[in-house]
C-alpha cells in the first residue's frame, strides 16, 4: 500500500490520500527475547502485549464511514458451494496484512482455518494471501513465518496455503538488495531504502530478515486464476505490460528479480504500486481488459484500502479514536471487482473471505 515512492523521504503531503507516513527512525532495533516463561507471538521474538522497540505505527485518525450512507461497504454473502475440483476444498482469500500478526491470527481462527495452537485446521481448504505481508505493522517477519509454516501444514493435509507478490514485497526485497543505490525513479533520483522507510518500513523487520524469507518472497507469483477468480495484489492494469498470459506475467516478474538490476526492479515496483484503475467510470472496462487477457469472471485484489476506494477519506478531519467502518469485501466496477484490503493499517479490518461471493 504505497504511494509516491519515487519522491524523496523529505516530502510529506498534508493529507492521508497519498498513503505515506513520516520517515521512520534510523536507529537499528535490536532483537528482543521473551522473558523466561513468557509466550511470544507466533514467529516473533517480542513478548505478548509488548510493542517492539522502534515500531512506528500508521496514523489511525481517519473519519468514520457511516453505516447506511452512500459508499458503505457492500454486505455480501457466500454463494452456495459450487462443484470443486476433485479433492479440493473451499477457497479463501486474505487481504493486506502489513505486519498485523495478531489481527491475522484472529481472522484466520474466526474462519476455522487455524486452531488454538495456530496450526492449519482446514483440511483440504485453499487459502490465498494477496500480498503485502510487511511494513507499517509491528511484526511483518512473524506474519511471513506463520504463512510459510501454514503452507507446509496445509499441503500435508491435502489443501494449500499460497501467496501472491505485493508491491511491499518488492519494496522490501529492493531495500535489502540495493539499499541506498540510486535508481531512476522517473521523477529524479530515489533509493529503495528511502522509499521503504517512507512507506512504513520497520527496522525490526529488516533486522530479522533472513535468506529464507528473501527466497520465499522472490519466488511468489504475481497473478493466478482460481475458480473463475483472477487473483492479484494491485488494482491496476500494469500487469498487462508484463505478458499476455498469466504464465508470461509470472515468468517476467521472476526474470526481473533474477537479473538483480536496481532500475528494472524499481520500475516493476513502481508499476505494481499504481492503483484505482477499477474505481471510476472507466473501471469496468479496465477490469474486463484483465479478464479478457488472463481469464476469470471477477478480479479479486488488495492494495487499495476499501475506505479510499469508497472515497470517504482523504483528509485529516477525523477525530482521535475514530475507525473506518469496514464490514467485509467491497464489490464494485459493475460487480466485476472485489476489493480485499480492509484498511487494517488505519484501524479498519483485516479481511479473510470465502469465495465465491453472491452476485
Amino acid at each position: 500500500m504505497t504511494q509516491g515512492a519515487g519522491q524523496g523521504p523529505a516530502v510529506r503531503t498534508a493529507t492521508l490520500r497519498d498513503f505515506r507516513v513520516p520517515p521512520y527512525a534510523q536507529v537499528p532495533v535490536q532483537s528482543q527475547s521473551a522473558a523466561p516463561g513468557q509466550d511470544a507471538r507466533p514467529g516473533s521474538p517480542f513478548p505478548e502485549g509488548e510493542v517492539p522497540e522502534g515500531y512506528t505505527p500508521t496514523e489511525r485518525n481517519l473519519p468514520v464511514i457511516g453505516r447506511g450512507g452512500p459508499g458503505d461497504t457492500l454486505e455480501v454473502a457466500v454463494a452456495p458451494e459450487e462443484a470443486q475440483a476433485a479433492g479440493l476444498g473451499p477457497l479463501y482469500v486474505v487481504g493486506d496484512v502489513h505486519g498485523y500478526l495478531e489481527e491475522l491470527v484472529a481472522a484466520l481462527a474466526e474462519k476455522g482455518l487455524i486452531d488454538t495452537d495456530l496450526h492449519w485446521a482446514a483440511g483440504n481448504a485453499r487459502l490465498w494471501f494477496l500480498g503485502d505481508f510487511t511494513d507499517r505493522g509491528p511484526d511483518g517477519i512473524g506474519v511471513i513465518d506463520l504463512v510459510m509454516r501454514l503452507s507446509a501444514e496445509a499441503a500435508a493435509a491435502g489443501g494449500y496455503c499460497k501467496a501472491l507478490m505485493g508491491n511491499h514485497e518488492l519494496l522490501l526485497l529492493g531495500a535489502k538488495r540495493f539499499g541506498d543505490t540510486p535508481v531512476n525513479s522517473g521523477a529524479g533520483t530515489a533509493t529503495f531504502q528511502a522509499a521503504w522507510l517512507l512507506n512504513g518500513g520497520q527496522k525490526q523487520d529488516m533486522d530479522r530478515l533472513e535468506e529464507v524469507h528473501l527466497q520465499w518472497m522472490a519466488r511468489l507469483d504475481a497473478v493466478v486464476e482460481e475458480d473463475g477468480h483472477l487473483l492479484l495484489h494491485s488494482d491496476t492494469t500494469a500487469y498487462l505490460e508484463y505478458g499476455s498470459t498469466i504464465a508470461d506475467v509470472n515468468d517476467a516478474v521472476h526474470e526481473v528479480l533474477t537479473r538483480n538490476d536496481p532500475d528494472q526492479c524499481w520500475d516493476l515496483f513502481r508499476k505494481f504500486t499504481k492503483r484505482f484503475a477499477f474505481r471510476d467510470e472507466a473501471g469496468p472496462m479496465a477490469v474486463r481488459e484483465l479478464l479478457d487477457a488472463y481469464g476469470g469472471q471477477r478480479v479479486v485484489h488488495g492494495h487499495s484500502p476499501i475506505p479510499y476506494l469508497l472515497g470517504e477519506v482523504g483528509t485529516e478531519d477525523g477525530g482521535e479514536g475514530e475507525r473506518p467502518r469496514v464490514e467485509g469485501p467491497h464489490v464494485y466496477a459493475d460487480d466485476l471487482a472485489i476489493a480485499m484490503d480492509g484498511g487494517v493499517t488505519m484501524a479498519g479490518k483485516l479481511l479473510v473471505q470465502q469465495l465465491p461471493l453472491a452476485r
